[in-house]
């Protein structure tokens, strides 16, 4: 069957439709939720617990959620331009991004309502994945009735490219120079973990207010609010507190090195991304490298490693020590 071909103005006439009205979350604004979503994240900030809490701002879309069940108040909008954008060929898709708008707190109690609308449908765009448009849905989150909050998110509805037939004996590439990745951001707030990475040494803010240690790097302490901090070195061993395995489409600049002062010798995705708690208490994200990402796995032990991605970048990574695997 070919597929039906679309105009523009067929889609477009999607924008302002709504995808739910009056929608009703179906738990409160609660302490075990906030508790949960806190020690998953590692944010200890007394903000979000005792008798004032307030409930973390990025957890604003939580509470709007309709777990395995669903909400039963959706409208057919969204799904009728999905199914429309099925007929044309644009069968895949893809989360690209999200916005959020945080207008007031939330709190233990607050009944959370909430309203979704179709904002925009883009004209057809061409991406490497393939040429679809790009769907954002705005949610406007109420609390008791006040509004709280935006949520916007967005998604690519794409035909996946054509890849080009393949040949018994493939011409060659011209040789080119390897991908470098970003460079990072570093700032005055962060500069110190950097030098700390060109020297191998792996530094912790701590305060010196409250002796709470602190990671990522941060102007201020978000135990006690003191600016005043030092730094302690890493002992470098840590374990797997949790993890994700990477399948995005290849891109040289990402390729994982499988050791230190290797140049970034390239391991494909997919490949393991962890969150390592180091045995100082702080939790940080990097490679697990030394370990197929399939058989990586929770608590496994770590030892910190340096990689050289290129000639002026060096990274902190994570390789499973002796006896981790198994």
């Amino acid at each position: 069957m070919s597929p039906v071909q679309l105009t523009y103005e067929q889609l477009k006439a999607y924008e302002g439709r709504p995808t739910s009205a009056a929608g009703v979350g179906k738990d409160l604004v609660n302490e075990p939720m906030i508790r949960h979503w806190c020690e998953a994240v590692g944010d200890t900030s007394p903000a979000y617990r005792g008798a004032d809490a307030i409930a973390p701002p990025t957890m604003l879309q939580a509470w709007t959620m309709g777990g395995l069940s669903g909400h039963a108040d959706r409208s057919g909008a969204y799904d009728e331009l999905s199914g429309l954008l099925d007929s044309a060929g644009y069968t895949s898709i893809v989360a690209t991004d999200c916005e959020q708008e945080y207008l007031r707190p939330l709190r233990p109690g607050d009944r959370i309502t909430f309203d979704s609308v179709i904002e925009s449908v883009s004209e057809r765009k061409t991406t490497k994945l393939g040429a679809g448009h790009f769907i954002t849905t705005r949610m406007d989150i109420h609390a008791d009735g006040v509004p709280a909050g935006t949520h916007r998110f967005r998604v690519l509805k794409y035909a996946p490219a054509a890849r080009p037939a393949q040949t018994e004996e493939p011409p060659k590439a011209p040789q080119q120079p390897r991908a470098r990745r970003p460079r990072p951001v570093i700032n005055r707030d962060n500069a110190g973990f950097w030098e700390g990475v060109r020297a191998h040494r792996l530094l912790i803010q701590r305060c010196t207010g409250c002796r709470v240690l602190r990671f990522p790097w941060l102007p201020g302490c978000n135990a006690c609010g003191s600016p005043e901090w030092d730094t302690v070195e890493a002992s470098g061993a840590g374990t797997v507190f949790s993890y994700v395995v990477m399948h995005h489409p290849p891109f040289p600049a990402f390729t994982v090195g499988d050791g230190p002062g290797e140049g970034g010798a390239a391991t494909a995705a997919p490949y393991a991304v962890g969150l390592i708690e180091l045995a100082e208490g702080v939790r940080m994200v990097s490679n697990i490298v030394g370990i197929p990402c399939d058989k990586v796995r929770i608590g496994m032990p770590v030892r910190l490693e340096f990689l050289c991605a290129d000639e002026e970048l060096e990274l902190p990574v994570f390789r499973v020590t002796e006896g981790g695997e198994g």
